[in-house]
């Protein structure tokens, strides 16, 4: 499951990727227009430019902004660096990889066989999807919701 912390990061990151590269951000203004707890955002953000992510600058005109174009930014990667590995458990995990305690036989491990495809499925979404391609995702128009069928009020 993908925790706030990763979720909140995300939305900070596709907000980013609005801007003209160099344009920076205030986390104030980031934090409201996503309704995200301006002190969890300043520990996030602290995470993203550690991983470099984000580049910061302080002073005047100061703020963040994307270190790297959205288009060469990765869904996956971002939630690794704040989330950790993909895998629902360790087992099944390509970089954390832990066999688990009470297995005998993992080969034949009904649990570790379906997580393992699970993860595979998750990371074939989320390393396949920039965030320039997230961003396009809001802009896109959205289909209209279906009428209801007569006598359904």
């Amino acid at each position: 499951m993908l925790t706030k912390k990763a979720k909140y990061g995300l939305k900070a990151m596709v907000y980013l990727a609005g801007f003209e590269p160099g344009r920076t951000a205030l986390v104030a203004d980031i934090a409201t227009a996503n309704q995200i707890p301006k002190k969890f955002l300043d520990a996030i953000l602290g995470e993203l430019r550690n991983a470099g992510f984000v580049h910061s600058k302080k002073g005047k005109g100061g703020g963040y902004t994307l270190a790297r174009p959205p288009e060469d930014i990765r869904v996956g990667a971002v939630i690794r660096v704040l989330d950790g590995p993909l895998a629902p458990i360790q087992c099944a995990s390509r970089t954390v990889y832990r066999r688990c305690d009470d297995c005998e036989n993992e080969a034949l491990c009904t649990v570790r066989l379906v997580m393992v495809e699970a993860r595979d499925a998750i990371a074939n979404v989320l390393d396949n999807r920039t965030l320039a391609q997230m961003r396009a995702l809001a802009e896109a128009p959205q289909p209209l919701e279906a009428e209801p069928a007569l006598g359904e009020n």
